[in-house]
């Protein structure tokens, strides 16, 4: 397999960045859902740890992603009979995705700050709050949070079935260039 996108089909490191986000995403949207539910203590604590690890690392992988397409531009769009309209709805899904990628795991990081609790980065440090703990805010930035969460993933799954409607329906190599092999 190549590490380089070509012009059919994407390479090894797209491929790979892809599928990485894709598990974050779940794993971070999942526990934000069920994280209350889990037992208070070391099992909820250990929830919300890894909920803030996916979520800054969700974060890195974008950066990278970004970095990433620069230098190796993905190859061009599958010609199908659905015409422009789907190529223009294409890029801006595509578009919107990038901005919840990026927008959810900062408002995150912000209610956790106007919790006025510290940051844990990777179990590695952490950053304390830059500002006093403020209920009312936080509760706001959390609903903000949760809000843009459920749009992400909704956003994404609109992603995944119009793949599949090329995979099945038209018939394409859309959802082929990104899989492995």
């Amino acid at each position: 397999m190549q590490w380089r996108n070509s012009p059919t089909c994407y390479g090894a490191v797209s491929q790979a960045l892809h599928w990485l986000v894709v598990i974050l995403v779940i794993v971070a949207w999942l526990l934000g859902i069920l994280g209350e539910d889990l037992p208070r203590g070391a099992a909820r604590d250990t929830g919300r740890f890894v909920h803030i690890l996916a979520g800054l690392a969700l974060l890195g992988l974008v950066v990278l992603r970004f970095i990433w397409r620069m230098s190796d531009p993905p190859p061009p769009a599958e010609t199908t009979a659905l015409g422009r309209w789907a190529d223009r709805a294409a890029w801006l899904t595509h578009h919107v995705l990038y901005l919840l990628l990026i927008a959810v795991p900062i408002v995150g990081v912000i209610a956790q700050f106007a919790r006025g609790d510290a940051l844990p980065v990777f179990g590695l440090f952490e950053l304390a709050s830059p500002w006093p703990a403020d209920r009312a805010f936080a509760r706001s930035v959390r609903e903000v949070h949760e809000v843009l969460a459920h749009a992400l993933v909704l956003l994404a799954a609109l992603h995944a079935a119009a793949a599949l409607v090329h995979h099945w329906v038209l018939h394409d190599r859309t959802l082929m260039r990104m899989l492995p092999g």
